[in-house]
């Protein structure tokens, strides 16, 4: 077997392993869960603090770099609900309620610090309010780089059709730029993943150390809800099984998945750093002459 072959093997088989092993799929159950509890609060803290900032259009641009990359079939239903949540008037920012909403989202980000720190084979060193500091902060850069995105959002169209004024020549180009959906959303997610890799778990990591797993995850994702929109409209009949539930069980079962998925994506990268796939800085590449299983943190 070649050599590159060999090493991705082992690399796979330790990822797999150390993920099974690990309560892994547990983990996953965790992600899930906490993502769905965490999205609504989450969503109703954006939309009143970036409604103070003065990003007005931040409730559809959260909506579209959320759901977009979700199959119809499980997007629809919640983010139906999602707009009719955010519809509803609140009163000031600092309101109990808002403030609750923030901590409730936070629990998302904690879901996923655990299962990275699991993943990567760290052990937590921080006390527990920095780590929830952390986790605040993190919703917090969200909100505001949402909001950013939905301020942007406003401007571009107008500078667009500027610019096409002014280029006649590049229109096709221009109306290529203005679809921001798609490129905005995949660009949307790669910075994030790579954000939470690199600053989520306890430990340092590299962007190089990190990268391959972002991709995987992505790749495994695209595939996953292909799959998965196919088999629900294939086979699945959740209505039938769980009535009214039927809508939040399909988006729970999504969510597991993508939830393994993003733990498995951690998880290569463990692997690959425990096989120095990516040799660390001042040390030579040593390939795959290490053991095939050495002791896990």
């Amino acid at each position: 077997m070649p050599t590159f072959l060999r090493m991705l093997y082992k690399v796979g088989y330790d990822a797999f392993w150390h993920f099974t092993e690990d309560d892994g799929w547990a983990m996953a159950s965790h992600v899930a869960l906490s993502a769905i509890l965490a999205l609504f609060p989450f969503l109703i803290f954006g939309t009143a603090l970036a409604s103070f900032l003065g990003a007005d259009q931040f409730a559809e641009t959260a909506v579209h770099l959320i759901f977009d990359t979700w199959p119809e079939t499980i997007a629809k239903p919640l983010s139906d609900q999602v707009v009719q949540v955010l519809t509803i008037p609140r009163g000031g920012l600092l309101t109990i309620s808002v403030l609750a909403a923030a901590y409730f989202a936070s629990n998302g980000v904690e879901a996923l610090r655990v299962s990275l720190n699991r993943a990567y084979r760290v052990a937590e060193t921080r006390p527990w309010y920095l780590t929830r500091l952390l986790s605040l902060g993190f919703v917090l850069a969200a909100v505001v780089v949402l909001a950013a995105i939905s301020a942007l959002l406003v401007a571009v169209p107008v500078a667009l059709a500027y610019a096409e004024k002014l280029f006649p020549f590049l229109k096709e180009f221009l109306a290529t730029v203005a679809n921001w959906r798609v490129y905005g959303t995949v660009a949307f997610l790669i910075v994030t993943l790579l954000v939470f890799h690199l600053g989520l778990p306890a430990g340092r990591r590299r962007l190089i150390d990190v990268l391959p797993g972002v991709m995987l995850t992505l790749a495994l994702w695209l595939i996953g809800a292909l799959l998965f929109g196919y088999y629900l409209a294939s086979f699945a009949n959740y209505a039938a099984t769980y009535a009214g539930l039927a809508s939040i069980m399909i988006v729970l079962v999504f969510l597991y998945m993508v939830g393994a998925i993003f733990i498995i994506g951690a998880e290569f990268n463990a692997a690959l750093m425990k096989f120095r796939v990516v040799p660390v800085k001042g040390e030579p590449d040593v390939g795959i002459s290490n053991p095939d299983h050495g002791s896990d943190i």
